[in-house]
């Protein structure tokens, strides 16, 4: 499958839902069909569940989302914003590490606006990606149900994109208080990721797994 085809095979989940279901965009010639039918084939000895890695992947996106989001709201509690800030860089990492550890896959963040410059540069793969949810956001689908799933040279590659929501605009806002910015400053010398608005598309989860050779 080619660059253009793997791209079509986009779908749309509810991380709320029980199981995830397959929606492919819109793509030229019989790609979309194509597309539509391999995914709806039986999973063989060869072919890896697709429908499992997407529920295992979903999975993790949940565990790590939640729990950094519950570390945020209790160092906001306890320190502000500044401390909240001095958490998402310390923890962030080690909670995407121990969920990958748990999981037996690769789990982070990425955005086109990244905070940090060593963990969040999207490759070119998640770039496009990223730059597709762009187009499909902008075409009226909801910023929480953009999702991708592909399995790419016995790799298997899901992104989920991340809203920007009201308590992500003290840190990644239009209008910055002084001592937020000098803190980001400080910790983030590279920092790009502020001028967001609610709703905005702040980046993505990635997750990769290597699957088994046949």
């Amino acid at each position: 499958m080619n660059k253009s085809a793997r791209l079509s095979a986009l779908i749309t989940l509810s991380l709320g839902a029980a199981t995830a279901a397959a929606t492919p965009t819109t793509a030229p010639d019989n790609s979309a069909t194509a597309t539509t039918a391999a995914m709806a084939t039986a999973p063989t000895a060869a072919t890896p569940d697709q429908a499992a890695l997407i529920e295992e992947a979903r999975t993790a996106v949940m565990a790590l989302g939640s729990t950094l989001k519950r570390e945020l709201q209790a160092a906001m509690k306890a320190g502000g914003p500044g401390e909240a800030i001095t958490v998402c860089k310390t923890r962030a990492p080690e909670i995407a590490s121990a969920v990958s550890e748990e999981k037996g896959l690769g789990i982070k963040r990425v955005s086109l606006k990244n905070r940090n410059p060593e963990a969040g540069v999207p490759n070119e793969w998640q770039t496009a990606v990223l730059e597709d949810f762009e187009t499909r956001k902008a075409a009226g689908e909801a910023p929480d149900q953009l999702a991708y799933a592909d399995v790419v040279d016995n790799e298997f590659r899901f992104m989920k994109a991340i809203p920007t929501e009201g308590l992500c605009l003290t840190c990644h806002g239009m209008e910055l208080a002084p001592d937020i910015r000098a803190r980001i400053g400080e910790l983030y010398p590279e920092d790009k990721a502020t001028g967001y608005q609610e709703g905005d598309l702040r980046g993505a989860f990635v997750v990769v797994k290597q699957l088994a050779e046949h």
